[in-house]
């Protein structure tokens, strides 16, 4: 009789994510079930708005990639009603995009996932001495990894165990068995731990330069941006290139060493070679360089042949809700895409945690709608931005790709697994951080005869548009659609990355990555289910972004009326 484990929350992510799984007497998961439990209303909110407001209101959906949805809603704008933006604006634009990917991944990698590598406890008994040494093996120049650092370090987490007061180290599963690090290379994650907290910050400042705050930015507008002064500053220009040159560092100097030496501790750990079994991946374009040339480009692969790619067809695209908390009768084109809630209640069944309310998999159980590409799922993020790069010949890519795998000794198949996943949102960063530069040498350059960052659009309310948005978010391909009528927005869809991975099954019985990942995996424990959350996190969820809030006993929360006035 199979057994079923119920983790909710899983913690170390943007929002509210449940996962569900069966699993044989062998603890091998047979079956997995992902479920968001928390509803989102943006797209019912856009309604009756006035465009010029879209990209403003759409990047308040999260509170980590703002300003992925803030230019993704302005674009689907500026698509909709042809509108045509200055190429200063659209290099500003990717500096702030680039901005958000140094900052997210590190974030993600170490203040997200990483503990699901590194083992803290086993850290406090490590040998600085020979910490240090290890850290030579991994970089020419290491970054916070010498013997007095590293000591310092533990004495210091060491001084926190003492208290009693763990913080982010509490309650993990510590000691668990697939932990493949020696106590050294412990501690020199740890270190690097608590060294990324002081370089987001740094990160998150180079988009505020552009973007006149964090994490909320406001200088992009339909038809350009507004942070003229600081583009035309070259104290603010000098003080960018600084703040890039440091996080590039780390990145050079700390993430991809921790990356090669996760790689090798870790390669012939059981629970991270697998965990990719959709063979499908899509990517947009993404980061102008110059006029004519984006850092990556986009498309999709399948069978997860890295031989050939095509281009992506967005005609193709549509939303099922047969397993989601929605009504409609057949899957939509998000152009014509409803957002009507209908939530129905869990189920009581037996777990290892004894009788508990459960998910509903014959019936619907999850906020998250299930678009497919063509009727396929999709796993879309840095993978499958690296893959499609790499099939594609893209010479950015091609060579760091090319590097990483004689470096480690991995066949390029061993892309498609957790260890995989978690590795190509490393090579996505380095990739950005080594290249990032040529767009601010672009629009300086650009900046000795032309200065333009704003061309006033319009907005006939006698006529109707629509328009989709397209760009990479630091977790996947994000599109946001609109139709507009009378001057105001008609109706609005947002299909974001965690939506492509986290789906429920669809209305043919096809499951998405998540439920995909999980499947086949073996749980060394199932009261302390390590395994799952090292795949889950690797994918770095943002439930924010797929669903927002709701009231368990079905009451509004609150009700707000601003009226809106036509274009």
């Amino acid at each position: 009789m199979s057994k079923r484990v119920v983790i909710d929350p899983i913690t170390r992510i943007e929002g509210h994510l449940r996962i569900e799984v069966e699993l044989d007497a062998n603890n091998v998961i047979e079956k997995a079930y992902a479920s968001s439990t928390l509803f989102r209303g943006l797209e019912i909110i856009m309604k009756g708005r006035t465009p010029y407001d879209v990209g403003l209101l759409m990047q308040r959906i999260c509170g980590v990639c703002t300003s992925s949805h803030y230019l993704c809603g302005t674009l689907a704008v500026e698509n909709a009603i042809n509108a045509q933006v200055p190429i200063n604006a659209k290099y500003i634009r990717s500096l702030i995009l680039t901005s958000l990917e140094m900052h997210d991944h590190i974030v993600h990698f170490y203040l997200l996932h990483g503990l699901d590598w590194v083992d803290v406890v086993s850290a406090l008994s490590a040998d600085p001495a020979k910490a240090a040494q290890e850290a030579m093996k991994w970089s020419k120049t290491p970054m916070a990894a010498g013997e007095g650092e590293l000591r310092a370090v533990q004495e210091k987490v060491q001084g926190l165990v003492n208290t009693g007061k763990l913080g982010p180290f509490a309650n993990a599963y510590w000691g668990n068995k697939t932990y493949a690090f020696t106590p050294e290379q412990n501690l020199i994650g740890l270190s690097h731990y608590l060294k990324a907290l002081e370089v987001q910050r740094i990160g998150a400042e180079m988009m505020a330069i552009w973007g006149g705050k964090n994490p909320h930015p406001q200088s992009i507008v339909v038809g350009g941006v507004t942070c003229v002064r600081d583009m035309l500053d070259p104290a603010r220009l000098q003080e960018f290139k600084q703040k890039f040159v440091h996080v590039a560092e780390f990145i050079e100097r700390a993430y991809q060493a921790d990356i090669l030496m996760a790689a090798a501790a870790f390669g012939k750990e059981p629970s991270v070679l697998g965990g990719c079994n959709i063979s499908t991946f899509m990517c947009s374009e993404s980061i102008q360089l110059n006029e004519e040339e984006q850092l990556f480009t986009g498309g999709v692969i399948r069978n997860k042949d890295l031989t050939k790619a095509e281009n992506v067809d967005l005609s193709l695209i549509a939303e099922d809700v047969t397993h989601s908390w929605y009504n409609a009768d057949k899957p939509q084109h998000p152009f014509d895409g409803t957002t009507i809630p209908e939530h129905t209640p869990f189920i009581e069944r037996d777990t290892i945690e004894g009788k508990r309310p459960t998910i509903n998999e014959a019936g619907k159980y999850s906020w998250v709608k299930s678009p497919r590409y063509n009727g396929e799922p999709v796993e879309v993020g840095p993978l499958a931005t690296i893959a499609v790069n790499y099939a594609k010949g893209n010479p950015y890519v091609v060579p760091v790709v090319n590097e990483f795998l004689k470096t480690t000794g991995l066949p390029a198949g061993a892309l498609f697994t957790t260890l995989g996943r978690t590795a190509a949102r490393m090579l996505h960063t380095l990739i950005i951080a080594r290249n990032g530069l040529t767009t601010f040498e672009s629009m300086v350059a650009n900046l000795n005869s032309d200065q333009t960052t704003y061309i006033e659009p319009t907005i006939d309310p006698k006529k109707e548009y629509k328009g989709v948005g397209v760009i990479e978010a630091p977790r996947g391909l994000l599109s946001h659609w609109l139709r507009i009528k009378d001057g105001l927005v008609e109706n609005y869809q947002a299909v974001v990355p965690t939506t492509w991975n986290a789906s429920p099954i669809d209305g043919n019985g096809k499951i998405a990555p998540y439920e995909a990942s999980l499947v086949g995996l073996k749980l060394e424990d199932p009261t302390k289910p390590l395994e799952v959350l090292r795949v889950i996190h690797s994918f770095d969820p943002c439930m924010a972004c797929s669903v927002h809030v709701m009231d368990y006993k079905g009451q509004s929360l609150s009700e707000f009326r601003i009226p809106a006035q036509a274009v």
